[in-house]
């Protein structure tokens, strides 16, 4: 493996380390609660970056094969895109053990996929479409992580609007 794709993969552990230590701190009562003038919710950010990390990683860096469907379902994947709105309606939704799941599934899947990635490939543009900040497949890498820290970031402000005190 080369330096800078262990040096990516560091970084994405990192991130769902530091996310994990959040989810974890949640009630399952509280997955998809919000509060008044809320946008989001737990559930909302747990799928979200299951979805996300599909899209970065797979989708742009391997490209889409056979049986990805049986990992990232696309019913799933649909309910937690970018442009999709959190609901607070848990009806709307898989039940929490199920999104965590698909993200526990999501990242345990992606690290292997990744480990012995060509170097040589990490230069070249996405396999699928292009993305705002991610022009080579190393950049999508790169985004993986950062964007896992935006979210964590959320998820740590949702944690304070239930008047939970600030976690690192």
């Amino acid at each position: 493996m080369s330096p800078r794709l262990q040096e990516a993969l560091t970084q994405i552990r990192f991130a769902r380390a530091y996310s994990l230590g959040l989810i974890e701190s949640f009630d399952p009562a509280d997955w998809f609660r919000m509060q008044a003038g809320g946008v989001t919710h737990l559930a909302w950010q747990v799928g979200h970056l299951a979805m996300a990390q599909y899209r970065l990683v797979i989708e742009r860096v391997r490209g889409i094969r056979p049986g990805d469907e049986a990992v990232m379902p696309p019913d799933f994947l649909a309910l937690f895109l970018r442009e999709s709105v959190p609901d607070p309606d848990p009806a709307r939704y898989p039940n929490p053990v199920t999104i965590r799941a698909v993200f526990d599934r999501m990242h345990e899947w992606v690290l292997p996929e990744m480990a012995d990635w060509p170097d040589t490939d990490l230069d070249s543009p996405p396999a699928m479409a292009s993305h705002k900040f991610c022009k080579t497949k190393m950049e999508c890498l790169r985004w993986c992580s950062a964007h896992e820290m935006l979210h964590a970031g959320q998820i740590g402000l949702l944690r304070r609007m239930l008047g939970r005190p600030a976690q690192w």
